[in-house]
């Protein structure tokens, strides 16, 4: 669709629908989760749990992604995670 790119079946993939992400182990920023909201907030990241939305992260592992696939393209959905 030209104007709001892909639909899928969630409307959160609306646009690119390209959700680049990296596990990462951040057990300082693991011990203050508000901090670690606040700060991913900041460069429009999302947290989630190694197994996905709404999962908890184990052993400090979280799943980092780039919040934002309207209005972007793939280049800057990608590159949004990785400045974050």
């Amino acid at each position: 669709q030209d104007r709001l790119g892909f639909l899928t079946f969630c409307p959160t993939n609306l646009g690119t629908t390209v959700r680049a992400s990296v596990h990462i182990k951040l057990p300082k920023l693991a011990a203050d989760k508000a901090k670690l909201e606040e700060v991913a907030s900041k460069f429009h990241l999302q947290v989630r749990g190694t197994r996905g939305e709404h999962t908890e992260a184990e052993g400090g592992v979280y799943d980092i992604s780039n919040k934002r696939r309207m209005g972007l393209t793939e280049y800057d959905a990608v590159k949004e995670m990785y400045d974050g």
